[in-house]
Order: C-alpha cells, then structure tokens, then sequence
C-alpha cells in the first residue's frame, strides 16, 4: 500500500510519502533516494474474462510476507 503525498507546482506531482506491507502492516523505509529495502510490488488490472472487469488491484508486500505467500503454492516458483 503506497501512500502518496500532492505537491502543487505548475503541475500536481504525485510522490510516494510511505510504503507499508499489505499484508503486515510493516512500514518499508524509505527516504528522498526511494525504498531502502526491496519488496514485492503488484499492480493488476482484471480483463473482460474475469468477475472484476476493468478493477485495478495494486498492492505491496514485504520480503518476509512475500516468502511466506510463495511458499504455500502448490506449483514451486521456477518449475
């Protein structure tokens, strides 16, 4: 979950003000040069073919949350 901060010049920016996990709730650290560690980021936007046409999901997920999802599929990653 990414939340953002309006900056009013001649045009509105957009700029990432926090980064927290979606699954934790752990706050990524993050200063004025980006993310200070890595994490997983999904951004999806379901097609005509699925019960969320048109819906976009974006979410974050931290290393640690990232490697407790993966390994429960059934289907390693890499295979």
């Amino acid at each position: 979950m990414r939340q953002y901060q309006l900056k009013e010049t001649k045009e509105i920016q957009k700029t990432i003000k926090k980064i927290v996990c979606n699954k934790c709730g752990r706050e990524i650290p993050f200063d004025k040069s980006g993310p200070q560690e890595d994490f997983l980021s999904v951004e999806k936007r379901w097609g005509y073919f699925s019960d969320k046409d048109n819906q976009v999901d974006c979410f974050d997920l931290c290393e640690k949350c990232y490697d407790e999802f993966v390994s429960t599929f059934v289907i390693p990653i890499g295979e």
